[in-house]
């Protein structure tokens, strides 16, 4: 069983807090991806990554032009795989080549490609909890590279105020 983090979020603010907490932590040729509902705060947590990478200006959800580039302390690379129907489309992402590129690729929807995949990334699953701002990201390391990380992405986490078990 791969290791899990369990974050219990609050607000935006907090998912966006937990951003940065991974984003201290990340490496070049990282692969991180997003799962959920629509809602559930995807967009956000990639808003507060960027920040923490200081990447300048406004982070959208790439839903139509399916990847935005952001310069930062590493480059950002963020997907939206949304609106792909077929496997197959992936090729045209060219995802082994952003991963080889030098820097971080946050990939929203990213359980449809899942097959696309390389076998190491972070996968985190957000669910809508029982307040309208309430979130749980379920954090889950695949492959190897990531657990020894974790340690030190739950003390960020909690210097930051973030919930986590």
């Amino acid at each position: 069983m791969p290791p899990e983090l369990l974050v219990v979020s609050n607000s935006a603010e907090q998912t966006r807090a937990c951003a940065a907490a991974l984003a201290e932590q990340c490496r070049a040729g990282d692969l991180v991806i997003l799962t959920g509902d629509l809602g559930a705060g995807k967009t956000a947590f990639c808003q507060g990554f960027g920040a923490a990478l200081g990447v300048p200006g406004p982070i959208t959800s790439p839903t139509f032009t399916l990847h935005q580039r952001h310069e930062g302390r590493l480059v950002m690379h963020h997907l939206d795989v949304y609106r792909i129907e077929q496997l197959d489309e992936t090729i045209e992402l060219g995802l082994s080549e952003l991963l080889e590129s030098g820097g971080v690729t946050l990939i929203e929807w990213g359980d449809k490609i899942r097959l696309a995949l390389p076998a190491r990334y972070l996968e985190l699953s957000m669910e809508l909890g029982e307040r309208d701002d309430d979130r749980r990201i379920r954090v889950t390391c695949v492959g190897d590279g990531w657990q020894d990380r974790m340690a030190a992405f739950t003390e960020s986490l909690a210097l930051r105020g973030v919930t986590s078990c």
